[in-house]
């Protein structure tokens, strides 16, 4: 192989696994923390996200996901492996706190490889 031929090659091919290198992907998360009336957290509540569209472009189902909140009143969602790097925008979701005869309801914009935190009072069913 010719010293020229090596030099452009390794001209790009350096280059291009320093951009990959640099372009790591970084989680994106939901964290919902779930509160009563009086602004203390709520632990042992079920949280469920879920996407609604009033008109569906396709499986909105795989961005369901359902947890139960810790001692502080979060629950932690994982979308990393729902975003694709290059994607615009990523979703809005419902959310629907219950514990007991308690409920909340609230959205959330979940941002790409953010966390993306939201609180949801959860109030006697009525």
């Amino acid at each position: 192989m010719s010293r020229h031929l090596f030099h452009g090659l390794l001209a790009l091919v350096v280059p291009t696994m320093l951009f990959t290198a640099c372009n790591k992907e970084e989680p994106t998360t939901a964290v919902i923390t779930v509160v009563d009336e009086d602004g203390a957290p709520v632990p042992g509540a079920v949280v469920k996200l879920f996407a609604a569209p009033a008109f569906p472009l396709n499986d909105p189902n795989r961005l369901d996901k359902e947890t139960t909140t810790d001692a502080a009143g979060r629950a932690e969602f994982d979308y990393t492996d729902e975003y694709k790097q290059g994607q615009s925008g990523f979703a809005v979701l419902d959310i629907l706190a219950t514990k007991d005869t308690l409920i909340g309801e609230g959205l959330i914009k979940i941002l790409e490889e953010e966390t993306n935190n939201e609180t949801v009072i959860i109030l006697p069913a009525q």
